[in-house]
């Protein structure tokens, strides 16, 4: 029976499943889930949507992309890497625009997986994925600078672009609040110190615990600090979502068009670097098209639970590995957990002080900014990869994530091209004296009249030029271009050739070409080109070709003679 790429991990694995595993996966679930809740709220918080929102993603698409996923312990929910997106989108398209652009953007992710596109994810530099990364780190601790140190915009200031936000962080420095400043200092150094001695209890856990203790118990620092609860609504219950405010127009579309492309690839780059983080931890191979669908599916139902786009998260999906989740069962257990929060729980995430919520995310930037990759990339990789990292790390900053990866990826292109067309060569054979270098097993006799030239590398379109730098004397009667370590070619290195035979008939020269590769041969005989010259003069070997040009110059000579 043939095995179909579509297939869910959770139906392979549920063959050899035992209550062993299914303790194993409910208790990985329920720690995922406690980890996941403080970092759901404040990846929200730092999206501009309301704290519910998260909580909302990790349930939906958790669920979904555990339930058809093609990775055993991927657990999708809120990422870092969608905050500064997210946030664009709401502040300028709203809510409804975030609605439209994840379900464009889910549905993309389906096609990709329907169509085995899954592999193509390898084809995005890591230079691109290392500085926007760094980028985005960069963006989210900008943006809690506010909440860590208790400052208060002015009426009508809500910055969008990091920029911005630097602006209105010095203008707002007047405001700046100790006890804000005071509680997220504790919390931040709970976060750093405590994994250090114990590692069963998530950090975030701990630290938003006694934030809110610290605000609750103190008057002092409840007057200078401010709390989830004051600044949002915390929902009891399930979400309720209107629908009919929803703009699906054609002109809406194409407006919220390049914000869902972003979603897509983001949500592939990271759910596929996921995957194969998880498959080294657990000793699995992914099924990167299902997957791919999976997080289609999973990102269209979080926005229709009310949530917003989601993606592979890598240390969810570490610590879930790491607590014994080896199947679907535990992120499905992690989704179902987060549930009941979310019904019995939720306003207690109310009592959770902001500067708490900046501090998770400043250990959230940290881990993902990855600077010592950063660093290294710069110390030790080619100034081109180095210039276009640190390009769309700036334009990530400075702009957002659709810009950096657009010029990223040309930048990429272009200098991956010129770094091609530098190993093209066309050099012509360099004919010395035999007697002074018998010895030499690689020394032909090349006939008089006749000229050899050695082509190689790919030739495309940014060394299709160097073809035509092929010159002739008066004496040449035979030109053979030895083709060997041409991989590939193009229509605009084919046009050259053309030219390069149309003035070789022009002066009675004869053209032979000497191993041509399997792919140049198919793009010859496709353009026409293989029968212009015939193929006769096609020589599997220089060997064969010189004798060839041998007897056609001979040809030549006694036609002459005659």
């Amino acid at each position: 029976m043939k095995k179909t790429y579509l297939k869910p991990k959770l139906f392979s694995v549920m063959k050899t499943y035992s209550k062993q595993q299914l303790v194993k996966d409910i208790i990985a679930g329920i720690i995922v889930a406690i980890i996941a809740l403080p970092l759901s709220i404040a990846l929200a918080l730092a999206s501009g949507v309301e704290p519910a929102c998260g909580v909302y993603t990790a349930i939906a698409a958790g669920f979904i992309v555990s339930f058809l996923g093609g990775s055993r312990v991927q657990i999708a929910g809120p990422t870092a890497a969608f905050a500064t997106i997210v946030a664009g989108i709401v502040a300028t398209q709203g809510m409804s625009g975030l609605f439209l652009a994840t379900i464009i953007a889910g549905i993309i992710l389906i096609l990709m997986g329907i169509f085995k596109l899954g592999s193509l994810i390898k084809f995005i530099p890591y230079t691109i994925t290392t500085g926007f990364t760094a980028g985005i780190a960069v963006t989210i601790l900008i943006g809690q600078v506010k909440d860590f140190l208790g400052l208060k915009y002015k009426e009508g200031v809500k910055p969008i672009e990091t920029i911005e936000k630097i602006e209105a962080n010095i203008d707002a420095m007047g405001t700046f609040s100790w006890q804000a400043l005071l509680v997220g200092a504790i919390c931040l150094l709970i976060l750093i110190v405590y994994p250090k001695f114990e590692k069963r209890v998530p950090p975030s856990l701990i630290a938003v615990v006694v934030g809110a203790v610290l605000v609750k118990l103190i008057p002092t620092l409840d007057e200078g600090v401010y709390t989830i609860g004051e600044l949002y609504t915390i929902p009891s219950g399930l979400p309720k979502v209107d629908f009919g405010s929803i703009d699906i127009s054609l002109k809406s579309i194409s407006e919220i068009l390049p914000d869902a492309f972003t979603i897509a690839i983001l949500a592939a780059i990271e759910s596929l670097l996921s995957c194969v983080v998880a498959d080294s931890m657990v000793n699995s191979n992914h099924n990167s098209n299902m997957e791919l669908v999976a997080q289609g599916c999973g990102n269209i139902a979080s926005v229709l639970f009310g949530g917003i786009p989601a993606t592979g998260a890598i240390a969810r999906t570490a610590a879930n590995a790491k607590n014994g989740g080896r199947t679907p069962i535990a992120g499905m257990v992690h989704a179902v957990a987060l549930l009941l929060v979310l019904l019995f729980l939720m306003p207690y995430a109310g009592l959770i002080p902001m500067p708490a919520i900046a501090a998770i995310l400043f250990i959230v930037a940290y881990n993902m900014s990855e600077w010592r990759k950063f660093v290294k990339t710069i110390k030790h990789a080619p100034k081109s990869d180095t210039v276009v990292m640190v390009i769309t790390f700036g334009l990530t900053v400075i702009f957002d994530l659709v810009v950096a990866i657009e010029v990223g990826m040309v930048l990429a292109a272009m200098l991956f091209m010129k770094r091609m067309s530098d190993e093209a060569s066309v050099t012509g054979w360099k004919y010395i004296d035999s007697e002074n270098d018998s010895e030499s097993i690689d020394i032909r006799v090349v006939p008089k009249g006749v000229r050899v030239y050695e082509i190689s590398g790919p030739m495309f379109f940014g060394a299709a030029d160097k073809i035509l730098d092929i010159t002739f004397k008066d004496y040449t009667h035979c030109l053979i271009l030895r083709m060997r370590a041409v991989p590939a070619i193009d229509s605009t290195a084919m046009n050259s050739l053309e030219t390069i035979h149309k003035k070789c008939k022009a002066n009675g020269i004869h053209l032979l070409l000497s191993h041509v590769n399997p792919q140049p041969l198919k793009a010859m005989k496709k353009s026409g080109f293989y029968d212009v010259v015939g193929a006769e003069n096609f020589c599997g070997h220089i060997d064969e070709a010189l004798t060839k040009a041998s007897d056609l110059v001979k040809e030549s000579t006694e036609a002459v003679l005659a």
